[in-house]
């Protein structure tokens, strides 16, 4: 990093969904929470990869509020503290970049901002710093700088980057000369012969002059969204970007609306692995391989069979004697598909939807701020349900109009609060009874994970059933 150098407020843009790696990612968790290649997330192997504190200041996470909660706990499983800043609305990517750039001006005038999407992968977070650092005097002058890769093969996925002359004495470091949208086979495989690179979509940039060339080539969301950040407010922890201001921010990518107008351009060429892993083949790509090729995430087996990628989710998935094949398994749905029709998984899910299939965007495990509640079981009149609540974890004093409740405490110690009755514990194998229409409240006071059986029973079953009466994350 040169001397004198401010820190870089990594900005880490969390809120979009991956419905080509359905049925793992969906609506209700989508893929950069998941581990798909490892024990953590990609949100979470991002955060890790800003950590040097030479280097970076703490991270700035903008996502969605449906997403605040995994992005906060995520963050501290791993010992990061990050500020999480919720979009009202999605706008895509322009709008997402020229709020961070608001933002840390704010928080911290004349910073550098490093964008990065939550949800790639890279696999040399090392080559990935000493990128950053070559890039960071170009932006410091003024340029925007963007990190593209050199391709290992004609991909028509990605876009693409003819790198122009030599930023000084580092050929890695260059003025872009132009920006090419996804190519046909043919012509991918001509950019790899002329030297281009792909395109990743991640930034570097002070946000000052990110927040100029919003002025000079895209007005109105740059407008938007620093009136969001001026009016944004402060939720239990999350800062709210106001959803009046950021509505008015067309919807548009920050490539459409800057990257390719602006000419203060430059490009690292990015000597580390990388993969922005949007559909299944990608994540066969980067996994570790047997001497067959074949990859296993979960609990896989797989016999007699060639480069095969095995992606369970809680389930034994087993393969015999295929070849090329995707199998993803969760709780609810098994997906197989051959590698090389990777990219129609998106169709598949369209259909789902089309067709009402609650699997297309919901798990059976439910996240909620306090923990999560995954359904084991359903018929007509009851459901049985697993209940996960965090130390500290208080659901909110509510209330069936059509159902009663049965609580059985397999693990930790519970506080119950039942109207009509004493607040009282619960411990291992006891058990309380919700009457239908009665407030009741559940918490956990103790120091380890409080799991429950629940058991529902009544005429309607469903979560708008949920009368809250008082909420400590404000969900009334």
């Amino acid at each position: 990093m040169p001397q004198g150098s401010p820190k870089i407020v990594p900005v880490i843009l969390a809120g979009g969904s991956g419905t080509r790696l359905w049925p793992a990612s969906r609506d209700a968790f989508p893929k950069q929470f998941q581990p798909l290649t490892g024990d953590l997330s990609t949100y979470q192997e991002t955060l890790r990869r800003v950590a040097d504190p030479s280097l970076f200041d703490d991270p700035v996470v903008i996502t969605s509020d449906a997403f605040r909660f995994f992005a906060r706990r995520q963050a501290a499983d791993i010992g990061v503290k990050a500020t999480v800043v919720l979009e009202p609305a999605r706008r895509d990517s322009a709008a997402a970049v020229a709020a961070a750039a608001a933002f840390a001006e704010k928080i911290s005038p004349g910073s550098m901002v490093l964008a990065l999407a939550a949800d790639h992968v890279v696999l040399d977070d090392e080559v990935f710093r000493d990128a950053v650092r070559l890039g960071l005097k170009a932006a410091e002058a003024g340029k925007i700088v963007v990190f593209g890769l050199v391709p290992t093969e004609p991909k028509t996925a990605y876009g693409y980057i003819r790198p122009g002359a030599a930023l000084g004495d580092n050929d890695d470091l260059c003025l872009v000369d132009a920006f090419v949208e996804k190519p046909n086979a043919e012509t991918a495989l001509d950019y790899l012969r002329q030297g281009f690179l792909w395109n990743s979509g991640n930034f570097l940039f002070k946000a000052s002059q990110m927040l100029a060339e919003f002025g000079k080539y895209a007005p109105d969301i740059g407008a938007a969204a620093s009136e969001a950040v001026d009016k944004a407010s402060e939720d239990i922890g999350f800062v709210r970007l106001d959803p009046d201001s950021f509505s008015t921010a067309r919807k548009t990518s920050i490539d459409y609306a800057v990257i390719e107008k602006t000419g203060e351009i430059a490009v690292v060429k990015g000597r580390f692995r990388w993969s922005d892993v949007g559909a299944w083949d990608a994540i066969w790509q980067v996994s570790e391989h047997d001497g067959e090729g074949n990859a296993v995430h979960g609990d896989g087996v797989v016999l007699a069979s060639r480069d095969c990628l095995v992606h369970s989710q809680g389930i034994l998935t087993t393969v015999i004697g295929a070849e090329g094949l995707l199998v993803v398994a969760t709780p609810d749905a098994v997906m197989v598909a051959p590698r090389e029709q990777a990219q129609a998984v998106k169709g598949l899910v369209d259909a789902l939807k089309e067709g009402g299939r609650n699997e297309a965007t919901l798990h059976r495990r439910d996240y909620r701020p306090w923990g999560y509640i995954e359904a084991l079981v359903a018929g007509p009149r009851f459901a049985v349900k697993y209940m996960v609540v965090d130390p500290g974890g208080v659901l909110s004093l509510q209330l069936h109009q059509h159902r009663a409740e049965h609580w059985v405490v397999v693990n930790g110690t519970a506080t119950i609060e039942i109207e009509g009755e004493a607040p009282r514990l619960l411990t291992i194998n006891q058990s309380a009874y919700v009457p239908l229409g009665a407030k009741h409240r559940l918490s956990n006071r103790g120091k380890i994970p409080l799991e429950l059986i629940e058991v529902q029973s009544g005429a309607y079953l469903g979560d708008d059933d949920i009368e809250r009466i008082e909420d400590v994350y404000r969900r009334t």
